[in-house]
């Protein structure tokens, strides 16, 4: 049965309802430990800290939304401001432990200025971390987001402390690099598994132990056992057909005898003068037959392995007391990069619905604005050009008569005095 016009708005408004309800009810159902908008204009200065730790070395944030957003209070967020400093600033929150939980820990990154090197990850540390200290020396539980660095360093970081020692993931995850805002979404899950969302799309997954060098191997080479000498695993060798040319052999250099003497040489002074050395044209290095399949080639031999007397599993890799802190601790040669949708939460779903609702709104008006500038600027660089081209040549105009009129003056003078 259709709507009307009235019944319509109130079948919106129903659903908003019913969508409303849905994410209190989820809301009620998730731990959020951590959540920062950045929504309530200055008031983020009183929950965040900046280090003192030689400040002289360090840039200012600012909240901004930028050069373009989605929307001008949404996206509003940290902002680093100064070229070729360090940042450092961080918040505190409730501590809590993930033991037997899920930790999801998500925010934004966005690269303006398209940042040619820098850092745009967060760190999560204890409870006993001395914020107004916070440098790169202060150990932290997780570090975890982009990292650009010209065109070798692209990644994301996952990095994870164990036993007072950071482990890097060893999957390499690529990092979005376009100017725009991206969501970055870190899962571990009490299974020591994990996953690594950017803009709520996994980009790489995995078992902590596995792809992380927590523990030593579960297995290791056999040391009782050796490769059998008959085993060949050459897969080219020699071709024993090939036979050396006759001429092959010369010498890498030879005398330059088209050289003379210098007039000025003198023997008792100098040695003897002897033809210099020079390159020879005709040598071609070191014989080396051509290669050819090994016939007898059977491959890598595989070694047999054992279970490794070292090894003992760790179930609680995944797991972290007194997680209390959440920072920004950064290196930027050009500043311009701006944090925001802050969370920390135990639910994968609360996570993902969050992201909608901030980056997920925001992020095709945002591009939407970009392009529009884009066009705008290229529009007024034309009009600018225009106006350039279009005065030069009115002065060459100018000049053009100028010159005619001084030619017929020089002209009429000539004519007079005749």
């Amino acid at each position: 049965m259709a709507a009307g016009p009235g019944g319509g708005g109130a079948l919106r408004q129903g659903l908003g309802m019913l969508l409303l309800l849905g994410a209190l009810l989820g809301a009620a159902q998730a731990a959020v430990y951590f959540q920062e908008q950045f929504l309530d204009g200055a008031g983020w200065q009183k929950r965040w800290v900046h280090s003192e730790y030689k400040a002289e070395r360090l840039g200012m944030f600012k909240l901004t939304a930028g050069k373009f957003y989605g929307d001008p209070v949404r996206d509003k967020g940290l902002q680093t401001s100064e070229n070729s400093k360090f940042y450092a600033i961080s918040s505190r929150f409730k501590p809590f432990s993930n033991k037997g939980k899920t930790l999801v820990i998500q925010y934004t990154v966005k690269h303006e200025q398209k940042i040619d090197c820098g850092g745009g990850y967060i760190k999560i540390f204890s409870s006993d971390l001395d914020q107004k200290n916070l440098s790169g020396d202060s150990r932290y539980y997780i570090m975890f987001g982009p990292d650009i660095c010209g065109s070798e360093t692209k990644k994301v970081h996952v990095i994870l402390n164990y036993k007072n020692k950071p482990h890097p993931i060893k999957k390499p995850i690529r990092c979005k690099v376009d100017g725009y805002t991206h969501l970055y979404t870190l899962i571990i899950r009490p299974d020591q598994t994990y996953e690594v969302k950017i803009d709520n799309e996994v980009a790489a997954s995995g078992n902590l132990e596995d792809d992380l060098d927590f523990l030593p191997p579960r297995k290791i080479n056999d040391p009782a056992v050796k490769k059998p000498h008959d085993w060949d695993d050459r897969i080219q060798i020699d071709d024993p057909n090939d036979i050396k040319p006759e001429d092959w052999d010369e010498p890498e250099y030879i005398m330059d005898t088209s050289a003379e003497k210098p007039e000025d040489w003198n023997d008792s002074v100098n040695g003897k003068w002897s033809y210099p050395m020079i390159k020879n044209p005709l040598y071609r290095g070191e014989w080396q037959p051509r290669q050819i399949d090994n016939p007898n080639y059977r491959g890598v031999w595989p070694h047999p392995k054992i279970d490794n007397p070292n090894y003992s599993p760790d179930y609680n890799i995944y797991s972290f007391e007194n997680i209390s802190i959440i920072g920004l601790d950064i290196w930027q040669v050009r500043a311009g990069t701006i944090f925001d949708n802050f969370l920390i939460t135990d639910d994968e779903d609360y996570a993902e619905d969050f992201g909608d609702e901030t980056w997920g709104e925001t992020k095709d008006p945002e591009k939407e604005m970009n392009i529009r500038q884009t066009e705008e600027e290229q529009e007024r660089e034309r009009v600018i050009e225009e106006k350039y081209f279009e005065q030069r040549f009115k002065k060459k105009i100018k000049e053009k008569r100028k010159s005619q009129r001084d030619r017929v003056m020089r002209s009429s003078i000539k004519k007079e005095e005749l």
